[in-house]
């Protein structure tokens, strides 16, 4: 297969237009190395469409680094490489053939500090579908506001939508990341530690987000909070020194788990 209908096969992922019926990402022997650090240690697992699935772990155990190896960010660091696979859609996602900009309009991600441009709210949310070619205000209008209402943050900021995004809350500005991944219509989102730096009334939102979020895309986040994990995921990854320890439902994660080294970290004898 040429690059060329590679990106093209991959433009053509959109909701409706399901390329394959499968639409679970799945992670193959993945390995990833930062120069002489062996970061990910063939890690497999399969996440699941339209559900939350949580990456737990101590500091440095791999999470965000899974997350930047399903949508390509990885490419971005000068040092890394990385071997396995990673399949969704009928592609490999590490194949050169697959244009990654193309990919991370399917895969968004947000990240850990709410990173909104100095600019109104409003090109916040229409930044994104411009550079993909939207140009009918009406068109703009309506992805603005539905993006916005899907990041149940429209009510908040529809009276004020050529105010500075800098000058909303904390809790906002990632409401408004969230809102902005959505405006170019993707599949999946990854969310590195979202409410790391929220209070625990802007954390409730964005769980209560994520929970409505998942009806419609699949959900990737990572989390130093436990409780996080447990209250809002259906599937919890467990990371240690760069391996997967175990994976499962939650529910069978937090109160029955198999390893020995998993029951440690969760009931908070080390980690």
């Amino acid at each position: 297969m040429s690059a060329t209908a590679a990106k093209r096969e991959i433009k053509t992922l959109e909701k409706g237009k399901k390329e394959t019926t499968e639409e679970t990402i799945s992670i193959k022997n993945l390995d990833v190395y930062y120069g002489d650090n062996h970061a990910i240690k063939d890690v497999s697992l399969d996440i699941s469409p339209y559900k939350i699935t949580a990456f737990i772990g101590p500091s440095g155990c791999g999470k965000s680094t899974i997350l930047r190896a399903i949508n390509r960010m990885n490419d971005e660091i000068s040092n890394c490489r990385m071997e396995g696979d990673i399949h969704w859609r009928g592609h490999k996602l590490l194949s050169d053939e697959v244009d990654p900009v193309i990919l991370r309009e399917k895969i968004g991600m947000v990240f850990q500090k709410p990173n909104p441009f100095p600019k109104s709210i409003y090109d916040n949310i229409a930044y994104g579908p411009k550079i993909h070619g939207v140009k009918d205000k009406d068109e703009l209008d309506d992805i603005v506001e539905k993006s916005l209402k899907d990041a149940a943050l429209w009510d908040e900021v529809k009276d004020r939508l050529e105010k500075n995004a800098l000058d909303l809350s904390g809790g906002q500005q990632q409401r408004l990341c969230i809102a902005r991944a959505l405006a170019i219509e993707p599949e999946v989102i990854l969310l590195d530690e979202p409410c790391s730096a929220l209070d625990p009334i802007a954390t409730s939102k964005i769980e209560d987000l994520l929970e409505e979020l998942k009806e419609d895309y699949t959900v990737v986040i990572v989390t130093h909070n436990m409780q996080q994990a447990a209250r809002i995921s259906d599937y919890t990854a467990y990371m240690y020194l760069g391996e997967l320890i175990e994976f499962g439902e939650t529910e069978q994660i937090f109160e029955n788990p198999q390893k020995e080294n998993t029951e440690k970290y969760i009931t908070g004898r080390f980690g």
